[in-house]
């Protein structure tokens, strides 16, 4: 199952429907916070709530079933500066997740640690890490795989 995920688009979300059109083979579309407009202008993709999130409804987080596996998605604002990651693998072994899709740092960031896949698709908008903008291409089935996506400027 192929899931393409971004992340922080800042109300900047033309990007979103060019993604959708990029991709016609994938399955799932998440957005891991920081829209900033209206989920329901976006029914193709799905989202959570992001620390600039303040039009329309959003979830704090979203647990999805995706094959054989289970999804954790949070922004991760509530996470501790210093131990984000580590605060993302806690919570998704709570869950009983195996992969966890944030955001936030505007960093892309592609992990395996403690036997949970951490994946930050970066910004759609602005990256914080000295890449351009990106997205991530996840890609799921008996194993976990994933690829950030830079964005042309």
């Amino acid at each position: 199952m192929r899931i393409i995920v971004a992340s922080d688009s800042h109300g900047h979300n033309e990007i979103l429907d060019t993604i959708y059109d990029q991709h016609p083979e994938a399955s799932l579309f998440l957005h891991c916070g920081d829209l900033c407009d209206d989920p329901r202008n976006y029914p193709n993709w799905l989202f959570v709530l992001g620390n600039n999130d303040f039009w329309g409804e959003f979830p704090n987080r979203r647990i999805l079933s995706v094959g054989t596996h289970r999804l954790f998605m949070e922004h991760s604002h509530r996470c501790s500066f210093f131990h984000r990651e580590d605060d993302l693998v806690r919570l998704a072994k709570g869950h009983a997740c195996d992969i966890v899709c944030f955001g936030h740092t505007h960093r892309s960031y592609i992990e395996k640690r403690k036997g949970v896949f951490l994946l930050n698709p970066g910004s759609t908008w602005m990256s914080r890490d000295g890449n351009p903008p990106s997205y991530a291409i996840l890609d799921v089935d008996t194993s976990i795989s994933a690829q950030i996506v830079f964005l042309d400027q």
